[in-house]
């Protein structure tokens, strides 16, 4: 039997994911959570064989979950839950160790697929996942600027990576010896070049291009 602990924020979403696992004789539902704490706090109580992961949670990002996750326990296996097998986001969260991702509006036979794939240590990408994760794990993906931050200057490409190493901007200016000042305008220019809604966008999107200590947070 395979121990499942959900953790999303949707009520009604988790309902029909418990649902859909209920009829299985070889899954079982242990428990859930609705934000990054609950996912530690419940997965340290309840020892679950894989967790479904959001990615977007009211604390935090799922990301960073999987990785404190895997850290304290790396034979878990995580499953992401996304909006989009394009986002970029799932591209990082399989950088921080999770084995696949299904599609939130799967169908229940899809659904039970991955989770049972994952549960026997294999992994479920898309072709276009599985080639950019290709890429950053041979080495294509780093050592030079991606095309996406081409816009960005020297400095900025300093700031963007170590923002993506989960940096505030007082460390940053730390590390760098700059004003606090300075660092609030570079990352400024940051999200206005990537055209990113907010700084977690603007992380999620260099982490994904490989930028960032992904393992350090």
């Amino acid at each position: 039997m395979t121990r499942v602990l959900l953790v999303d924020d949707h009520p009604l979403f988790l309902d029909g994911v418990r649902a859909a696992l209920a009829g299985a004789d070889d899954l079982e539902v242990v428990g859930e959570a609705h934000d990054v704490a609950g996912a530690l706090a419940e997965t340290e109580r309840l020892s679950p064989d894989v967790v479904l992961m959001d990615l977007n949670l009211p604390d935090g990002s799922g990301i960073d979950a999987t990785r404190t996750l895997l850290r304290s326990r790396p034979e878990l296996l995580v499953l992401v839950i996304t909006m989009s097998a394009d986002d970029d986001a799932v591209v990082a969260a399989m950088q921080a160790g999770a084995r696949g991702f299904v599609v939130k509006g799967s169908g229940r036979a899809e659904l039970l697929g991955a989770v049972r794939a994952v549960a026997a240590r294999g992994a479920v990408f898309s072709p276009a996942v599985a080639d950019r994760l290709a890429d950053w794990f041979s080495g294509r993906g780093r050592g030079s600027t991606p095309p996406a931050f081409g816009k960005l200057s020297a400095r900025e490409l300093e700031v963007l990576e170590l923002m993506a190493r989960g940096y505030d901007n007082r460390r940053i200016a730390r590390e760098l010896f700059l004003s606090d000042k300075t660092v609030r305008n570079h990352v400024s220019n940051v999200l206005t070049k990537l055209d990113a809604e907010d700084r977690t966008a603007a992380v999620l999107r260099a982490r994904a291009a490989g930028l960032g200590d992904v393992s350090s947070g």
